[in-house]
């Protein structure tokens, strides 16, 4: 499980399934930062991990604090699968 920072918005909602490096991971949780004040363009906080990895997120058995924070732009990830 990581948490997964995305400069711009690709239009996804929980439940989505991306494709970042040749990676498919589930987005388990998402927090949409910078409507407000900024930065110039919207920023998705997103909580992502295997589906093996979706008990562990629901129970929250983990601490957010710890988990490996990565950076991308909204183009450089693939939706393979919207929420619906």
């Amino acid at each position: 499980m990581k948490q997964l920072i995305i400069h711009g918005d690709p239009e996804i909602r929980k439940d989505a399934v991306l494709s970042i490096d040749g990676e498919e991971v589930v987005c388990f949780g998402i927090n949409r930062m910078g409507e407000w004040h900024g930065p110039d363009r919207v920023q998705l906080w997103c909580t992502v991990g295997t589906e093996d990895e979706r008990e562990a997120y629901e129970l929250r058995s983990y601490i957010p604090h710890f988990l490996d924070v990565e950076h991308y732009d909204a183009d450089e990830i693939a939706v393979v699968e919207a929420a619906a």
